[in-house]
């Protein structure tokens, strides 16, 4: 996921998407455990997206109090 594409995002949609992907980092592990994961790059992708929607909410909360 790009960043200007999550820029774009409004803060309820980015929450959601936040809520998401951490579910989804939940799976991968899980799956990991398991020795089901096909890819474990999957792992540290999801990681990367989930801090850069944090980042980003972070950006957003800082300008409104602004």
């Amino acid at each position: 996921m790009k960043a200007e594409k999550v820029r774009e995002m409004g803060v309820d949609e980015l929450r959601g998407k936040e809520k998401e992907l951490q579910e989804q980092l939940f799976r991968l592990r899980f799956q990991k455990s398991l020795g089901q994961l096909d890819n474990a790059l999957k792992i540290r992708e999801t990681r990367r997206d989930i801090a850069r929607v944090k980042t980003i909410l972070k950006e957003k909360a800082a300008a409104a109090r602004s």
